[in-house]
């Protein structure tokens, strides 16, 4: 039973990223930012990706630093779930308030 645990730990990614909306209702959306070396110049680029990622709780909010992992599919667009919130960000859209 072990064995099977740890084998389906190992295929899980782990990934961190911020919080851009959480807007939806128990769904946050999460920029990853990683680096590519170019194929040529050997240059490293920085791409990012959104994903849709389950927030059960509705615990973060826009900002914050979170580990995502992958999961199964559970709607069309949402195959992440939350693992933990590893920084509370102070953004101005978070508090509600304008800047200025």
């Amino acid at each position: 039973m072990a064995e099977q645990e740890t084998k389906a730990s190992a295929r899980r990614q782990i990934k961190t990223g911020s919080v851009m909306s959480a807007k939806g209702d128990k769904t946050i959306q999460v920029l990853v930012t990683n680096l590519v070396k170019h194929q040529v110049y050997g240059k490293y680029l920085r791409r990012a990706t959104k994903v849709a990622v389950h927030d059960p709780q509705n615990d973060a909010k826009v900002g914050d630093t979170v580990d995502i992992a992958t999961c199964r599919r559970l709607s069309k667009t949402k195959s992440w779930r939350l693992l933990r919130i590893v920084r509370r960000g102070d953004s101005p859209m978070a508090s509600g308030g304008k800047e200025g």
